[in-house]
């Protein structure tokens, strides 16, 4: 019986790459008085290139790009400061995120989220996408000085919702820091799928939100007839 799901954020709940276009874009046009002299097209790109889908923080990637663009009058610092404050107001959801979750909880489910990244940055985000008010447990990495995919970020999760690996399922989009780690602390991983990566070793896959809830009442039955 599947009494929790807990979930990744960025690349699960939030769409990613379509939240760091849609700021990029937003951010070269507020700030065009000191990035103008660079084509849109090629900020935007270098961005996202050097962003590496999240996996590279911002400083970096600011940094590279005043010096690779010689951007002058603004410095890297004010740049990232920008992102940190300006970022929550691009974030889009994935399709189905709020009926889905609305679902799960109707049906007494207790539901988690567990990423990696800075705290407030983090928070500012799932309270743009308007749904902290579905979770019981929201871990941090910054905050709760663990990362995935260390097992005690997932067992910690479980002790704040109070059931067993067991009884509880993670879905993410990472293969290793998600669906592997959670797995390996007995929880059932589910693949949010990402066309990055391909033959991952998963319980289930979902392409789509919506579809989560129907793979949940399917185990839920095998392990009452079993």
């Amino acid at each position: 019986m599947i009494k929790a799901v807990i979930f990744d954020l960025d690349g699960t709940l939030l769409y990613r790459d379509a939240s760091v276009q849609k700021f990029i874009d937003n951010q070269y046009d507020r700030l065009n008085k000191w990035v103008g002299h660079i084509p849109k097209g090629k900020y935007t790109s270098r961005f996202i290139e050097l962003d590496c889908r999240g996996y590279v923080w911002k400083d970096k990637v600011y940094q590279q790009l005043v010096n690779e663009f010689n951007i002058t009058g603004i410095t890297w610092e004010s740049l990232l400061q920008d992102y940190l404050e300006q970022f929550k107001n691009s974030c889009v959801p994935f399709p189905n995120l709020n009926s889905m979750l609305k679902g799960l909880k109707s049906k007494s489910i207790k539901l988690g989220i567990i990423t990696n990244g800075k705290g407030q940055f983090q928070m500012d985000n799932i309270k743009a996408l308007g749904i902290e008010k579905y979770f019981e447990t929201i871990i941090v990495s910054e905050w709760a000085g663990l990362k995935k995919p260390d097992p005690q970020i997932f067992k910690k999760a479980l002790e704040q919702l109070n059931v067993s690996p067991n009884e509880s399922m993670y879905v993410g989009d990472h293969p290793e820091n998600d669906v592997r780690a959670a797995q390996k602390v007995g929880m059932k991983g589910i693949w949010k799928k990402d066309s990055q990566w391909n033959n991952v070793e998963t319980d289930f896959i979902i392409d789509d939100l919506g579809e989560l809830p129907l793979i949940i009442e399917r185990v839920s039955n095998e392990s009452i007839e079993s």
